[in-house]
């Protein structure tokens, strides 16, 4: 049975794609502030979002699906519990093969960057499992979302 994660369209701000984040206790390590794995998790949401709203990927009809290539956060300053953080996520470069979401945590209160995240994608073939060129679908869908 065909099952799809739906996430509802993020906010769109200045360019970027904007998620409200809910901090769970779990979250909060011993120190009081939201571990650094978390932050993972909350871009994984973004992403999510952005790869089931704009460029509509469907893992189960598809072949050609964008999979992680590499990850890496800067962590600027903690979030706690209780804070009100949202996610913003946009694409910053499209090559042939891959593209780079750019992704922030930000503290709503504040407005403050509490943390950069950058994800290399590489569409990948399910049928051949070897990476694959960026579907014209995709390329027209980042186009329309960057010029939006």
């Amino acid at each position: 049975m065909k099952q799809t994660l739906m996430i509802p369209p993020a906010e769109r701000v200045d360019g970027w794609r904007r998620l409200p984040i809910q901090i769970r206790f779990n979250d909060v390590d011993r120190y009081g502030h939201v571990n650094n794995n978390s932050y993972f998790s909350y871009y994984d949401l973004g992403k999510e979002e952005y790869l089931n709203n704009v460029l509509t990927t469907d893992y189960f009809e598809k072949d050609i699906v964008p999979v992680v290539a590499s990850i890496n956060a800067d962590f600027i300053a903690p979030i706690f519990y209780g804070d009100n953080i949202v996610v913003e996520t946009r694409v910053s470069r499209v090559g042939n093969k891959s593209f780079t979401l750019e992704q922030r945590a930000v503290n709503v209160k504040n407005g403050m960057v509490v943390c950069k995240c950058n994800t290399v994608m590489v569409c990948f073939s399910l049928s051949t499992q070897l990476s694959a060129e960026i579907p014209a679908k995709y390329r027209a869908a980042f186009e329309q979302e960057m010029n939006a």
